[in-house]
């Protein structure tokens, strides 16, 4: 069992920057499993509060991942808990888990464990705003019709923006309806593993047949299947099955499909038959309400000044967002002092998307002009040439989303005469960073050489 711990962490350290890794996860043990609960021991009182709000599903996804059977995580403080693994309840694990897999190759509802949704994700927890009301106004219709207006339902986004949470809310108020439906959600990269796993068992049919008897299928995290033929074509398969039945088919990616190397054309096309929704970053009163909503949750005081704090400062994603949110409250509890006295007392210090402090503008003109191999004199010049008019939109936007400028301001760094030039300039490579990945790309390769 301690091989599989080794796992275990070995599969969060991928998924975390090395910083959070060593300071939070890298030290903690396995203390005991015991009545479906995993016991994970922490070094003081204040880990518990930080692992449990900011890195449960971590430990939840790897402890799947690698066969464990539980119900909930725990973190104990280590010097409160002299108890060992036992070994028999480790086997006993593992049988009841080949138990769940022989009842997936049944006839018997995907309920509960067998079906991968989590219960914490529901709408009820997802926070609308500007940013996702499109999509989860779809995810209404889908939960009141399964199979019909949007199916498949494909939904894109960046990351920490909650794709698998309102997908997951999906499966879960499905199943709150009607308990008898056949739900299963599932990474990609799980589809990936069991479907090599079953040709290489000589079982390949008995795996396409499980899910022909699913009423509604969810793939996350679909970019991944980038170079893996055989895995598309199996999917493209399962997936004309499903629609074919009238089945609800929803996928998440981080872009669209077509946008996805090595794709298959017809399968790109299949999956934007009803359209595409995309989650975008929330807006400083998205984020603020997204804040309110979890204080309010949590049954934590925390000031309007100090949210408001968070929401300008936090500029990744809702992940990020929740994340500082979550440190702060806690710093706050160990202090004992509010959240917006260590804000003011500069305990904290947030700045999360965001390094304008070190740059100047002639720096992102320069790096901007570089990388579209051109001068700065020509990009800032009068040429209507597309790429040069690109160029010149992307500094507008760089310049106002790292540095914070205003439109005048900007409208003299880049030598046009009219700010609403640079305000049409920048809502055009807004509006273009909705669909256009290349874009998205490159902005984020000038913005790695700005700052390097």
């Amino acid at each position: 069992m301690y091989d599989v711990w080794k796992n275990v962490l070995a599969e969060i350290e991928q998924k975390v920057s090395p910083d959070n890794f060593s300071t939070w996860i890298k030290d903690t043990s396995l203390i005991l499993i015991e009545d479906g609960v995993v016991k994970i021991g922490v070094r003081n009182s204040f880990y518990v509060k930080q692992l449990r709000s900011r890195y449960f599903d971590k430990f939840s996804s790897a402890l799947k991942n690698n066969s464990v059977e539980f119900n909930d995580i725990e973190f104990i403080v280590q010097s409160d808990s002299k108890t060992k693994v036992k070994p028999h309840e480790v086997i006993n694990s593992n049988e009841k888990v080949r138990e769940r897999v022989k009842s997936l190759k049944s006839n018997k509802p995907l309920t509960g464990y067998e079906n991968g949704l989590n219960e914490k994700y529901t709408l009820d927890n997802f926070i609308v705003g500007s940013n996702n009301d499109l999509a989860v106004s779809a995810a209404k219709s889908i939960i009141d019709s399964p199979g019909t207006r949007y199916n498949p339902f494909f939904l894109y986004g960046g990351p920490g923006l909650g794709k698998t949470h309102l997908v997951q809310a999906i499966g879960n108020e499905l199943l709150k309806r009607n308990p008898n439906l056949k739900i299963l959600y599932t990474p990609i990269s799980h589809f990936y593993s069991d479907f090599v796993d079953s040709i290489q068992n000589g079982k390949g049919k008995e795996f396409h047949k499980k899910f022909q008897k699913l009423d509604v299928l969810i793939i996350d995290d679909f970019q991944f299947i980038v170079n893996k033929e055989k895995s598309q074509e199996e999917f493209f398969n399962i997936f004309n099955d499903l629609y074919q039945l009238n089945k609800q088919i929803i996928v998440t990616s981080d872009r669209l499909p077509s946008q996805i190397k090595t794709v298959d054309e017809r399968l790109a096309s299949r999956l934007t038959w009803a359209g595409a929704f995309d989650l975008q970053l929330p807006k400083f009163e998205d984020k603020c309400a997204i804040l309110k909503a979890k204080a309010e949750m949590l049954g934590a005081e925390i000031e309007q000044e100090a949210i408001e704090y968070l929401a300008e400062n936090v500029n990744t994603n809702i992940r990020d967002l929740e994340g500082e949110f979550s440190t702060l409250l806690l710093m706050s509890d160990v202090r004992g002092v509010t959240p917006l006295e260590l804000i003011r007392n500069g305990a904290i210090n947030v700045n999360k998307g965001s390094k304008m402090r070190s740059v100047s503008a002639k720096r992102v003109l320069d790096m901007v002009a570089k990388y579209y191999q051109m001068s700065v004199k020509d990009m800032c010049g009068k040429s209507r040439v597309s790429n040069i008019k690109t160029a010149r939109q992307v500094a507008m936007f760089l310049l106002s989303k790292e540095l914070s400028m205003s439109t005048p301001k900007i409208a003299l760094e880049v030598g046009v005469k009219d700010h609403t030039t640079v305000m049409h300039g920048i809502k055009k490579i807004e509006s273009d960073l909705k669909l256009n990945f290349t874009l998205r790309d490159q902005i984020e390769e000038i913005k790695e050489k700005i700052y390097g």
